[in-house]
């Protein structure tokens, strides 16, 4: 049974993470950046096979420099094999071809699948309720941010079916059903919970797991450029908002994902909200410099409570 002091065979030794999932075939969809190349990354330094996907490559113009290349190649660089494959997977044909590439290549093999696409932080008004908001962002967003995940999940899921094994992990923002500020943003990331819980159903009598992960304050690469700071400066953005010094790294969600994917006993979190910081005080994963941020925790003492008082 998962608790007390059981640790999965992925725990850390130091800074070197064991390469419990060597062997194994991963899929992280939004790989370019954020916590999809947080968890593509670990999953590599863990010893598996990562396809990487997201609409970001070398020579496009999207604004951003990462992209699914970089991704895959330090994957690749810490142990695992990065693939790297433009996908939209807002485009069913695309995600059909990109699995039917996963199995010639694999022997139809998939073990892990992670979705992670969103691509709604530039569609949310956040200071609009619903009936203002731009109807066109608020309905593109339910297309990025569920339709796509549905859609990769419809196609993938045959593949651990066939062999009646597998893990689906579902990122979401947030682990309950409280209202998250914005219409349209609360229906997209509650939706996907509600996704892990109907696929886990289905899923059960076939031995595959699907499940909901939540990372917390996530110190991603675009919070980093909305504070103006680096990865090695990043607690000067304290100055303009001190609950930063509480964040994590997109590498802590990628420690959760391999702790969840070494422990033979996930089916018994099948169909739940999990979190990074849960999941952290169960498996003793840390993160890059050996922390371990507890976001539940904090917001509970220190942004909750304040706004009761308010």
């Amino acid at each position: 049974m998962v608790g007390g002091n059981f640790r999965p065979p992925c725990a850390q030794e130091g800074d070197q993470v064991l390469k419990t999932l060597t062997g194994k075939v991963a899929l992280v969809t939004g790989a370019t950046r954020g916590a999809g190349r947080g968890i593509a990354v670990e999953l590599g330094a863990a010893g598996a096979t990562v396809y990487c996907t997201g609409r970001s490559v070398r020579g496009s113009t999207t604004g951003r420099p990462e992209t699914i290349e970089e991704t895959a190649e330090t994957v690749s660089a810490l142990g695992g094999l990065g693939i790297a494959v433009q996908v939209d997977h807002t485009q069913p044909e695309q995600v059909r071809a990109l699995i039917e590439q996963v199995t010639r290549e694999q022997d139809g093999r998939l073990d892990i699948l992670i979705n992670d696409i969103w691509g709604g932080d530039e569609l949310t008004e956040w200071d609009k309720p619903f009936w203002e908001h731009d109807l066109d962002k608020g309905l593109i967003m339910q297309q990025r941010a569920v339709h796509t995940h549905l859609i990769t999940s419809h196609y993938a899921a045959p593949l651990m079916v066939a062999r009646r094994q597998g893990l689906i992990i579902e990122v979401t923002d947030g682990d309950s059903l409280d209202y998250r500020g914005n219409l349209f943003y609360d229906l997209a990331k509650t939706s996907v919970i509600r996704l892990a819980l109907a696929m886990a159903e289905e899923l059960r009598s076939h031995n595959v797991v699907a499940l909901a992960l939540t990372p917390g304050f996530l110190r991603s690469e675009a919070m980093l450029n909305h504070f103006g700071v680096t990865t090695e400066n990043w607690r000067e953005a304290a100055h303009k908002d001190p609950h930063f010094l509480a964040s994590e790294t997109p590498r802590y969600i990628g420690r959760a994902v391999v702790a969840l994917g070494s422990d033979p006993n996930v089916a018994e979190k099948a169909g739940k909200a999990w979190a990074t910081w849960t999941l952290m005080r169960e498996y003793g994963f840390t993160d890059m410099d050996g922390s371990q941020p507890d976001w539940g925790r904090y917001f509970a003492e220190n942004v909750a409570n304040s706004h009761k008082e308010k």
